[in-house]
């Protein structure tokens, strides 16, 4: 028969299957890291990039497709003519035998200047106005295409500077002879290198403008989004008055902003019903505990009377009535806190003779066997004042020392020395409390100044002694008196607790 979990404990076959191995989280992908903003701006400029490619390329193919048509037409006109007249003239002087310079100069007055070339093959010999541009120029498929009687058309390069060219063949049977002609299309070529160019810089330029509008329209569609993260962040710091500005310019948003109201609407409204009862219950319980209170003090005051066992059971009901009474004062302490009716009474104070005070008002009240801390006071706080509310300073210290007492042997040292800026310019001290005990974890540094929190040492010595409440209200109160406070691992070892408080402006140390 299994064994049954103890009374309290949840055990679900999700987290029994986690104890038994590790679970694997799945790996974010690379796109999902960027952030919403970047995934937008990113999709805008890859959506102008695919449009700018898809009408560049439409652009580019069809007009090189006219102007490649309209220049093979012209060429293949042109051939068609000049060949017409090389065979009226071959024709008309058909009983003659032409030399080569005969036919290289009628070649000559055939073409139309440097723009083309023409070659002839007569009777099986081959004639060029020029040299650069001969038989053994033209591809060899096309003569073998034009010699067996079929007209042709090519593109190719020319051998001697590797410019595009394009040939025209054309059959003339009736005097035996092939004529060919030789266009150069180079000033085509860079039209279209041009165009080509001219397209890519323009798809570059409508990348970034759809970048810049994605961007733009990232940064306006998030606008709403960055109110309420800053409502969040003011309502998790404690401002539950904060709300969203109800606006009837976007009808999308008037349900988000109504949404985001109402859940804070209810969320106040639970913290306060919560905080009420918390006031409540502590009120009511002081009255009974006062009696409780009064009774033990008469029986403390007979206690000389009662038997041994009786007067130890005695002990143990003082040591618990003081415990709860304490408790139900660390409770209406922060009952009035979170409903924000808690007094701060601000005075000037000397920050050396502040801390000199308190840790030696609240040395007498450390359980026995502890002893007292060594307190440090740097000068230049010795002359340094502080606009605080002596009351809360005075019970911070006396939780940190209850504290160190209570869960690292004692307090060893009270420093107080100058802190750093703040960023508003105010200089600032810090009193730290350090102790020789085990330190806390890294992972409880914060929660340790939570309600009720108190982690590894719940089940250590002393532990029973603690409500979980008194570094809750060391944090409340530097809170009230605008400083801050954190925990750490002391020089050495043993917990660190430090607090750190504003200066006044007139302070006058450097």
């Amino acid at each position: 028969m299994p064994a049954r979990p103890p009374d309290g404990a949840v055990t679900t076959t999700t987290e029994a299957a986690v104890a038994g191995r590790r679970v694997r989280q799945p790996r974010a992908r690379p796109w999902t890291r960027l952030g919403l903003r970047a995934r937008v701006t990113a999709t805008f400029a890859l959506g102008a990039l695919l449009l700018s490619l898809i009408m560049g390329g439409v652009a580019y193919f069809t007009t090189r497709h006219y102007l490649v048509s309209e220049r093979q037409n012209a060429s293949q006109h042109q051939a068609y003519v000049n060949a017409k007249l090389v065979r009226t003239d071959l024709a008309n002087h058909a009983t003659v035998a032409h030399t080569r310079t005969e036919v290289e100069g009628l070649l000559g007055n055939a073409d139309s200047g440097t723009a083309s070339f023409s070659v002839l093959k007569l009777k099986g010999t081959w004639f060029a106005r020029t040299s650069l541009v001969g038989h053994d120029a033209l591809p060899v498929s096309m003569r073998e295409l034009v010699g067996s009687g079929i007209p042709a058309t090519e593109s190719f390069a020319l051998r001697f500077s590797g410019d595009p060219a394009l040939a025209v063949g054309v059959p003339i049977p009736a005097v035996g002879a092939d004529y060919f002609e030789v266009f150069d299309v180079n000033d085509l070529d860079n039209t279209l290198r041009i165009l080509a160019l001219a397209l890519f810089a323009g798809g570059l330029i409508t990348t970034v403008l759809g970048a810049v509008v994605g961007r733009w329209a990232a940064s306006r569609s998030l606008r709403p989004l960055t109110g309420v993260s800053r409502a969040a962040v003011a309502i998790a710091g404690g401002q539950l008055d904060t709300r969203l500005v109800a606006t009837t310019a976007d009808p999308d948003l008037t349900g988000l902003t109504s949404s985001f109201n109402l859940m804070v609407d209810q969320l106040q409204e639970r913290i306060q019903r919560e905080a009420r009862f918390t006031s409540d219950v502590s009120h009511e319980l002081r009255s009974p505990l006062t009696t409780l209170a009064a009774s033990l003090e008469v029986l403390e005051a007979r206690g000389g009377e009662l038997s041994p066992t009786a007067r130890h059971a005695l002990e143990l009901l003082g040591a618990d009535l003081r415990r709860f009474q304490r408790m139900v004062g660390d409770l209406l302490e922060i009952s009035r806190s979170d409903t924000g009716s808690a007094d701060v009474f601000l005075e000037e104070v000397s920050a050396g003779e502040l801390v000199r005070r308190s840790v030696d008002a609240n040395v007498r009240a450390l359980p026995g066997g502890v002893g007292p801390p060594t307190v440090t006071i740097d000068p230049a706080v010795g002359d340094a004042w502080l606009n605080i509310d002596k009351r809360r300073f005075e019970r911070v210290m006396a939780n940190l020392l209850e504290n160190a007492a209570l869960y690292g042997g004692g307090a060893t040292e009270v420093r107080a020395e100058p802190g750093p800026e703040r960023d508003d310019g105010r200089a600032t001290i810090r009193v730290s409390v350090r102790d020789h005990g085990t330190g806390v974890a890294p992972t409880e540094r914060a929660k340790v100044f939570e309600r009720f929190y108190r982690g590894h040492a719940s089940g250590q010595r002393g532990a029973g002694t603690g409500t979980g409440l008194g570094l809750a209200l060391v944090a409340e109160h530097v809170r009230l008196n605008g400083g801050t406070v954190w925990a750490d691992e002391a020089d050495g070892g043993g917990a660190r607790f430090t607090v750190e408080l504003p200066v006044e402006d007139d302070a006058g140390w450097s």
